[in-house]
């Protein structure tokens, strides 16, 4: 399909033309990440390309779908009787995955901190977004695993449908307003998976299935 004409000549001026609208009204990010942002964007050299800090993102997100794969390669990691993920797993998973959201959030602020937003560095961010929804969805999915007392892949499958749609919805919204809303699940979501990946390293994937087994395990430890 070498000749096929993907993009218009009248869509190609429409570029010049465009210009990036937004609205954040979830106080997370408003009072917490942005702030946590606008000081983390400092650390990174001009010369660092806003496209090469959405693919780094976007690549730990891949990575960690991929070491989750190796570990609970069937989803049944964490059923009773079966070998769990080590914890350490859950802690770099985490970690990383708390990362993949700071250089999501950032990389919009070093486009416009040089000064080199375009909307085909938009598309190509949200582009890699739409991918992301697949693969943090099925890593967390590990947590809770096929066993009897987990989840089951129909349960998986409704939930990338709705992840997506939710995407999909804002996106719509913006094309018939010309404003992005951005939904407050997206942060809040982030941040609580990250928290969840380390608290479930320390407690086990036991306190999923029994929230009980962690409260006995914090009382113990305080």
């Amino acid at each position: 399909m070498a000749g096929y004409e993907y993009v218009s000549p009248e869509q190609l001026a429409g570029f010049d033309k465009y210009k990036y609208s937004a609205v954040d009204t979830n106080p997370l990010s408003l009072y917490i990440m942005h702030p946590f942002w606008n000081t983390i964007v400092k650390v990174f050299p001009t010369w660092l390309a806003p496209n090469l800090i959405t693919f780094s993102g976007f690549l730990l997100v891949v990575f960690n779908f991929l070491l989750m794969a190796y570990f609970d390669p069937d989803f049944y990691a964490s059923a009773p009787g079966y070998k769990h993920v080590p914890d350490w797993v859950w802690i770099v998973v985490g970690i990383l995955n708390f990362i993949a959201y700071t250089l999501d959030g950032v990389d919009g602020k070093q486009a416009r901190r040089t000064n080199s937003s375009t909307p085909l560095g938009e598309l190509f961010d949200h582009g890699l977004d739409s991918w992301s929804c697949v693969y943090f969805v099925v890593t967390v999915y590990s947590i809770f695993g096929r066993g009897p007392s987990g989840v089951s892949v129909f349960v998986l499958y409704l939930l990338l449908w709705v992840v997506l749609f939710s995407f999909i919805l804002s996106h719509w919204e913006k094309y018939n307003t010309g404003i992005l809303f951005l939904p407050w699940g997206y942060d809040i979501s982030q941040v609580t998976i990250s928290f969840v990946y380390i608290v479930t390293a320390i407690v086990g994937v036991e306190a999923c299935m029994d929230p009980s087994v962690a409260f006995r395990y914090f009382r113990v430890a305080s």
